[in-house]
């Protein structure tokens, strides 16, 4: 027979959310977007995971969209579209205007530089 026990299992004590500020998060992304800027490095500073520092950018392009800054009355500057791309401890980041073409090499070029010699 199963009995049901009513009283709660005690397993991993809970964590209490961490926050963080919102002019940490404009930090830590302006930080990332520096030309030669290690995000491993910077999310271990931090103490975050990557696809958090990913999810603060994605949002702060959201934020700063004209769509939902329209009723503020606030102007906006387009920021160039940027895709990031992570292979390893790699970073590469490739703005919309870069060709398919050159950026497949590149992607090869750093995966044979992570690949060790045969």
């Amino acid at each position: 027979m199963i009995e049901a026990v009513a009283e709660r299992l005690e397993g991993a004590p809970r964590q209490l959310r961490r926050r963080w500020s919102n002019e940490l998060k404009a930090q830590a992304v302006a930080e990332a977007l520096e030309p030669g800027a290690s995000v491993p490095a910077i999310v271990h500073r931090i103490g975050i995971h990557p696809s958090q520092l990913f999810a603060w950018h994605r949002n702060a392009r959201t934020d700063a969209s004209p769509q939902r800054s329209a009723g503020a009355g606030a102007s906006v500057r387009a920021a160039a579209a940027v895709v990031e791309i992570i292979i390893g401890d790699i970073v590469v980041r490739a703005g919309a205007d870069v060709g398919e073409v050159h950026l497949q090499r590149v992607i090869r070029a750093v995966r044979s530089a992570l690949s060790p010699p045969a």
